[in-house]
């Protein structure tokens, strides 16, 4: 595979997973534990440091490598809890972004933070 793209990268997990025997345990609760579990992890990465901190957090190569397995730990529990549960990941996250603006619609100011 050298181009990246959701399904392979779910046929990849999906194979990994069954060459080890681990589908049975593959449900979409324990997928959605494991995806909260390594949440947590990437969250315990950033708990103690300030805002100014958790910005440069890049810049350490050993914290770096840390928040980048993380990443790649929840989005691997997440691409494996929308195929067990036929989740289409980007049609949804294109409808989601499509109903958060119309819920959230461009303020018609030029400060977009200032209330109307």
């Amino acid at each position: 595979m050298t181009e990246l793209d959701v399904a392979g990268l779910q046929r990849r997990l999906a194979e990994f997973a069954a060459a080890r025997g681990w589908e049975p345990y593959h449900t979409p609760k324990n997928l959605a534990v494991a995806l909260s579990v390594e949440a947590s992890e990437l969250v315990e990465i950033f708990q103690w440091l300030t805002p100014q901190e958790s910005a440069r957090v890049m810049e350490d190569p050993n914290t770096a490598h840390r928040v980048t397995d993380e990443v790649a730990d929840v989005l691997a529990y997440l691409l494996q809890f929308s195929e067990v549960l036929g989740i289409d990941v980007l049609a949804a996250l294109a409808a989601k972004i499509d109903r958060n603006e119309l819920r959230f619609p461009v303020p018609k100011s030029k400060d977009r933070h200032s209330p109307e």
